[in-house]
């Protein structure tokens, strides 16, 4: 590698190295204040992740992979990378005042959440099967501490212990998928795999295995069925920030290589995996919208909510081509403003003496918090996909994409499970709206998560308004 290669990919890869760097610094840095600074770290990890986003914005390059044809910093990484960026920013204002409730205050906390984001950033811009395969560890390992982060909370410990076990499950599945690719191709460049696959004179049972193998994989990152199972009982035992964070990112950079992988390097066997897709895609779809109907704790509801989600982001893997994709990518980032914001309003239900995690706990909030409540009927409303909130234009728009590839029938049955999705987000506003409190309200309204819930708020409306803005960017994004 000659000089100027070296430098172009320092470039390339410069948000990562500041992200890692930061991550880095900030952990000897609380050495200096002796745990009694935290917040500050928590700031400077968002200073951080500001600076790591205007880097990512600002970054001009060719359209030339780098580090060897194995990373590339193009518009579609960027587009991701800005999800990324929000949900860990928006996870750290959240989490600044929850996890000194929660007396979980430490800045490895912080510290854990910036090696995710780089992990994520990794993923997103990763060309090559072994750098996916290495971002995907670097994030998982520091989501699995960060899932039992609460070590004197028994169903936090439990959560932590079942994701450690399935996701260890699910990357060796991944991992023998891409030895197999690996042997049938002699390559884990994608876009070599690609050509190599076109030449393919017909599907061979190892090909069909490597490619069932790869989507199982993914299938288990996004918590797509039957890969959920681990979701409700990590979601509800995990502290509430950081369900909200895995809710977001990780579920992001899952369908941001499920696109890399499955419609450019695995493109020419789409006759493989494109009615697998369909029948997963169903399949999330019914479990993640009939089961949610009968919880009755909000994380777990808020589970079984995500789920579903990811059976619609699945249409648009589904509908393919550059409106498919550029339709996931706009579903992806209004679900990242509504579900960190819907969770970031349990989290200011979580008082001294109030966990605020059932259901039930949320009667009559409009009397005694009416801000609050409005925020919280926003969201709710952004996930049931009713206008003029970012929601319906997420759907709306992997509806038009299904319906212009000739899926209609599948486009039907979304809209049908997105009616009934829709009962079990009006329940909780039922229970704000038209009952009176059964008991006092334990909420500490602070300046970090004032503006979480803002930013999140506004984005919600603002895209609803004018949702054209951002399907151009997305669809910028993917030619």
């Amino acid at each position: 590698m000659d000089q100027e290669a070296i430098v172009q990919s320092i470039i390339a890869s410069l948000p990562e190295i500041t992200v890692l760097t930061a991550a880095c610094l900030l952990l000897m840095l609380d050495l200096l204040f002796k745990r009694k600074r935290v917040a500050l770290i928590g700031y400077l990890s968002l200073a951080a992740v500001i600076m790591a986003a205007l880097e990512t914005w600002f970054l001009v390059l060719p359209m030339e992979a780098v580090y060897s044809g194995m990373f590339i910093a193009d518009p579609f990484s960027t587009f991701f990378k800005m999800i990324f960026y929000l949900a860990t920013g928006l996870c750290i204002l959240a989490s600044i005042h929850y996890i000194r409730v929660e007396e979980i205050e430490h800045s490895e906390y912080y510290v854990l959440l910036l090696f995710a984001l780089c992990g994520m950033m990794i993923l997103a811009s990763a060309v090559d099967l072994i750098i996916i395969y290495a971002g995907l560890e670097l994030m998982a390992l520091a989501v699995y501490v960060l899932t039992g982060f609460n070590r004197s909370n028994l169903h936090s410990n439990e959560a932590a212990l079942k994701y450690v076990i399935l996701s260890a499950l699910s990357s060796s599945i991944l991992l023998y998928g891409i030895s197999l690719i690996y042997g049938l191709t002699g390559t884990t460049q994608l876009g070599v795999v690609s050509d190599a696959l076109k030449m393919q004179a017909e599907f061979t049972p190892l090909l069909i295995l490597a490619v069932i193998f790869l989507l199982a994989g993914f299938a288990f990152k996004v918590a797509a069925v039957p890969f959920h199972m681990w979701v409700p009982d990590v979601y509800q035992g995990a502290p509430t920030s950081i369900t909200a964070f895995m809710s977001v990112g990780p579920k992001a950079v899952g369908f941001a290589v499920l696109l890399r992988i499955f419609l450019d390097a695995l493109a020419p066997v789409q006759e493989i995996w494109l009615n697998l897709v369909i029948v997963i895609a169903l399949a999330t779809l019914t479990i993640g919208s009939l089961v949610a109907l009968v919880q009755t704790n909000i994380k777990r509801m808020l589970a079984y909510s995500s789920i579903a989600h990811v059976g619609f982001a699945l249409l648009g893997l589904i509908a393919g081509g550059a409106q498919g994709q550029a339709s996931v990518m706009l579903y992806l980032l209004i679900y990242c403003f509504m579900n960190m914001g819907v969770f970031s309003c349990v989290i200011l239900m979580r008082g001294d003496e109030f966990k605020g995690e059932e259901i039930s706990d949320y009667t009559g909030l409009s009397q005694a918090y009416p801000g609050l409540a409005l925020f919280m009927l926003i969201f709710l409303f952004a996930l049931a996909g009713i206008p003029p909130t970012a929601g319906f234009f997420a759907k709306f728009y992997i509806f038009i994409a299904l319906i212009e590839q000739g899926y209609v029938a599948l486009a039907v049955i979304a809209i049908l499970f997105s009616a009934v999705a829709a009962f079990f987000y009006i329940r909780v506003i039922m229970l704000m709206y038209m009952h009176k409190p059964e008991r006092p309200f334990d909420i500490t309204l602070s300046v970090p998560m004032r503006i979480a819930l803002g930013v999140a708020g506004i984005a919600v409306i603002f895209i609803g308004i004018f949702p054209y803005w951002f399907l151009s960017l997305a669809q910028l994004a993917v030619t």
